[in-house]
């Protein structure tokens, strides 16, 4: 007998998180903005920009430094 599925007519949706890698280091591109190295050896920005934004740990060396080993969703692992 065929088991009755848990919400009859209705759709679930299902997030997918992306790959996530671990910050290794930092540098600053040519406009001053930080940019995180990644484990997989992609990059990737870290603005401070509030209100869209808010990373102010980036601006500081003690807060980046506390935040090596984060983990960030790379996008371009994602895209395989």
């Amino acid at each position: 007998m065929a088991r009755k599925p848990p919400f009859p007519g209705k759709f679930i949706s299902i997030t997918i998180f992306g790959v996530k890698q671990k910050i290794i280091n930092y540098h600053q591109d040519e406009e001053g903005y930080w940019v995180a190295d990644l484990a997989c050896g992609h990059t990737q920005h870290l603005r401070h920009n509030p209100p869209w934004t808010s990373r102010p740990w980036v601006i500081t060396e003690k807060g980046r430094v506390r935040h090596l080993g984060t983990e960030l969703e790379c996008k371009e692992c994602d895209r395989g």
